[in-house]
């Protein structure tokens, strides 16, 4: 679950389905009782069918986890992103960073850091659209070093400038899920 509406859903239907839960946060469900099988099962599919899923693992559990994390910290309004990224990490879920890192490039295939950035790109496609700030407010926003090197990163990712993407017609942004 990447917002809040997806939040309300999962609780609507959770309700639907005479599940119980103690709290409904961001990525995490927990439930007042354990699931039997059949329940399980068809919590799984009607969550699968929503376009969510069902984690019940520990490695996967943690992922999910740091992508909220990071997530979250991009999307704040006035957020802090001049913290350290892999401090941040390692506080909130309570393990070493270094396995975290590893785990999570296993598990995705990808950075803890490419993530960031890209969520951090997205947050920027999202500002140009828009067009409430500035190229220099939005970096200074997403603690970008200067409007060179968020321009830089920008085409790295997406291929384009952030001014030609703001001038085409065709958003081609993703879903935070999609990330």
């Amino acid at each position: 679950m990447v917002c809040p509406r997806c939040i309300m859903v999962v609780k609507a239907e959770l309700t639907r389905l005479g599940i119980e839960t103690q709290s409904v946060e961001l990525g995490e469900v927990t439930l007042r009782q354990k699931l039997g099988e059949d329940k399980k099962k068809q919590l799984n599919e009607t969550l699968h069918a929503l376009g969510f899923a069902l984690i019940d693992d520990k490695k996967s559990r943690l992922i999910e986890q740091v992508k909220n994390l990071i997530i979250e910290l991009v999307r704040q309004e006035n957020s802090n992103l001049k913290v350290n990224l892999s401090d941040y990490i390692a506080d909130r879920v309570h393990h070493d960073y270094s396995h975290v890192s590893n785990l999570f490039s296993e598990v995705t295939g990808s950075s803890i850091e490419k993530y960031f950035i890209a969520q951090k790109i997205e947050r920027v496609k999202e500002l140009l659209v828009y067009d409430e700030l500035s190229l220099s407010e939005i970096a200074n926003m997403l603690n970008y070093s200067s409007v060179a090197h968020l321009s830089a990163q920008f085409k790295k990712v997406t291929g384009f400038t952030p001014s030609y993407y703001k001038q085409i017609k065709e958003k081609k942004r993703k879903a935070l899920d999609e990330i």
